[in-house]
C-alpha cells in the first residue's frame, strides 16, 4: 500500500531498510510491508536488510548480529506496537528495555536515519526514539509510511 513515488526512489537508490519489530507481538506488520513488496499491485519495493531469527540465547551474539546487520542498512524502521517500550525479560543484559530500544540505539550510533511508524496512536514510543531525530508515520499505512520514508 505504500506509494509509488518515494518507493521507486528507495527502489533507485537501492536503500536497505532494516524494520525493527516486537518479533513476538507485531510481526505480522513485518509480514504486511513483505507482501507489498511482494504484490505486483503495489508499488511497494524495499530491499529488506532485517535480521531473520537468531537462532541463539547468547545475548552477545545476538547484539552483534544486530549491530551488523543495522551498520549494513541505510535506513531503519521501527514498527511501534502495543509494547514496544514494554521491558524484555533479558532487559538487564540487553542493557536496553527490549531489542527494539537496542536497536534504535544502534542505529544512532551508527548515524542512520530512523522512520517510527505507530500502529496506534496510543501506543507508547520506544524510550530510545527521544532525541533520534526520526521521520514518523502516525498509521501504518501506505500515505504515512511512504511520507516518512521519504523525508529520511
Amino acid at each position: 500500500m505504500l506509494g509509488a513515488i518515494a518507493l521507486g526512489d528507495l527502489m533507485a537508490s537501492r536503500r536497505k531498510v532494516y524494520v525493527s519489530f516486537d518479533y513476538e507481538k507485531d510481526r505480522r506488520y513485518k509480514l504486511w510491508l513483505d507482501a507489498w513488496h511482494a504484490n505486483e499491485e503495489f508499488a511497494f519495493r524495499f530491499n529488506d536488510a532485517s535480521s531473520g531469527e537468531i537462532q541463539t540465547n547468547d545475548i552477545g551474539r545476538i547484539k552483534a548480529a544486530l549491530t551488523a546487520k543495522i551498520s549494513d542498512a541505510d535506513v531503519l524502521l521501527v514498527i511501534i506496537g502495543e509494547e514496544a517500550n514494554k521491558h524484555h525479560r533479558d532487559w538487564m543484559q540487553i542493557r536496553f528495555r527490549n531489542w527494539i530500544n537496542f536497536e534504535v540505539a544502534a542505529a544512532k550510533d551508527a548515524g542512520k536515519p530512523i522512520v517510527a511508524v505507530k500502529v496506534d496512536r496510543r501506543f507508547e514510543s520506544p524510550e530510545q526514539l527521544d532525541g533520534a531525530d526520526a521521520s514518523w508515520a502516525m498509521a501504518f499505512g501506505e500515505e504515512a509510511i511512504t511520507k516518512a520514508l521519504r523525508s529520511a
